[in-house]
C-alpha cells in the first residue's frame, strides 16, 4: 500500500513539475524578444541546446521496445514536424503579438481539438459531456480575448491568437497520430526520436531563413534559450513521461491543468502583464472544460 502511495505522490510531483516547466516557456520567449532575436533563431537555439539530451535518450533506448519498421521513419518525421517544429514555430510567432496568459489558454485547448479530430476523422462518438467541454473551453478563450483586446490592438490579438490556435491544432494532430507508435516504442523513446526529427527541420529552416551570423546574439538571449531548453523542454518532457507512466495519461493531464494559471501568474510577476477578472474567468472556464474532457476519458 505504501509503495502505491509513494508511486502516486511521485507521479503527482512529476506532473506538477511538467506543468510548471511548460508554463514557463512563454515567459522565457517573452523575456528574450526585447533583445531583438527573431522567432526561428530563438527556436533554433532552444532545439540546439536540447539536442544532446534527446540524442542521448534516443540512443539509450534504441535497444528497448519494438524495432523501427519500414515506414516508421516517415511517420516519426511527419509527427515530429507537426508536434515539435510546427507547433513551436507557430507558437513563437504568435507570442510576438499576444500576452503569455492568452497564449497558454489557447494552447490549452489541444485536448478538445484532439477530441474533435477523433470525432471528424476517426469515427469517435461525440457525447454531451464532450460538447460541454468544448463550449466551456471556447467560452473561456472568448473571455481571454476580451482581456487582451483591452490592452492591445485588435489586429495584433487576432493575428497572434490565430497563430497560437494553429499551433494548438498542430499539436493536437501530433497527439492524434502518435498513440500507436508510443505504445510500440515507449513514450520516452518516441519523444526523443520525434524531437530529433523536429530539431533537424528547425535547423534547416534556420539555415535557409537566416545567415549563420544570426546565431551571434546578446548574452541574455543565450541564457533565456538555455533556460527554455532545460526548464521548459527537457525537464518537463521527461517529467510528464514519468507522470504518465505512474498515473496514466488522463490523470497526468488533469494535474497539468494548473499550467494556464501558472503562466498568468508568471506573466504578471515577471512580464508586468495586467490581470483582469475577464482573464481569470476565461482561465477558469478553459480549465473546467479540460477537466470535463479528462474526467470523461478516465471513466
Amino acid at each position: 500500500m505504501s509503495g502505491n502511495g509513494g508511486t502516486e505522490r511521485l507521479g503527482l510531483l512529476l506532473a506538477l513539475v511538467g506543468a510548471l516547466g511548460f508554463s514557463l516557456k512563454a515567459i522565457f520567449i517573452k523575456l528574450a524578444y526585447p533583445y531583438g532575436v527573431d522567432a526561428i533563431t530563438l527556436l533554433a537555439l532552444r532545439m540546439g541546446f536540447s539536442l544532446p539530451v534527446f540524442l542521448w535518450a534516443g540512443l539509450l533506448r534504441r535497444h528497448g521496445g519494438a524495432p523501427l519498421g519500414a515506414g516508421d521513419g516517415w511517420r516519426l518525421f511527419l509527427l515530429g514536424v507537426l508536434g515539435y517544429y510546427g507547433a513551436s514555430i507557430l507558437d513563437f510567432w504568435g507570442l510576438q503579438y499576444i500576452s503569455a496568459g492568452l497564449e497558454r489558454l489557447i494552447l490549452f485547448t489541444y485536448p478538445t481539438l484532439t477530441l474533435l479530430i477523433g470525432v471528424l476523422f476517426q469515427g469517435r462518438p461525440f457525447t454531451r459531456r464532450e460538447l460541454l467541454a468544448v463550449v466551456l473551453c471556447y467560452a473561456g478563450i472568448g473571455f481571454a480575448f476580451a482581456h487582451d483586446l483591452a490592452f492591445a490592438d485588435t489586429r495584433s490579438v487576432l493575428i497572434g491568437g490565430g497563430l497560437v490556435f494553429a499551433s494548438s491544432v498542430a499539436y493536437a494532430l501530433y497527439l492524434s497520430g502518435s498513440g500507436a507508435m508510443i505504445q510500440r516504442l515507449g513514450s520516452l523513446r518516441f519523444s526523443a526520436l520525434a524531437m530529433l526529427m523536429s530539431t533537424g527541420v528547425t535547423l534547416l529552416h534556420f539555415a535557409v531563413a537566416q545567415p549563420l551570423s544570426a546565431l551571434v546574439q546578446p548574452l541574455p538571449v543565450y541564457g533565456w534559450a538555455l533556460a527554455m531548453a532545460v526548464f521548459a523542454t527537457v525537464i518537463p518532457v521527461f517529467a510528464l513521461g514519468g507522470a504518465i507512466h505512474r498515473l496514466g495519461a488522463g490523470r497526468a493531464a488533469l494535474y497539468g491543468m494548473v499550467g494556464p494559471i501558472l503562466t498568468i501568474g508568471f506573466g504578471w510577476w515577471l512580464l508586468a502583464e495586467p490581470v483582469s477578472a475577464a482573464q481569470l474567468a476565461g482561465a477558469a472556464l478553459v480549465v473546467a472544460g479540460v477537466f470535463v474532457v479528462g474526467r470523461g476519458r478516465n471513466k
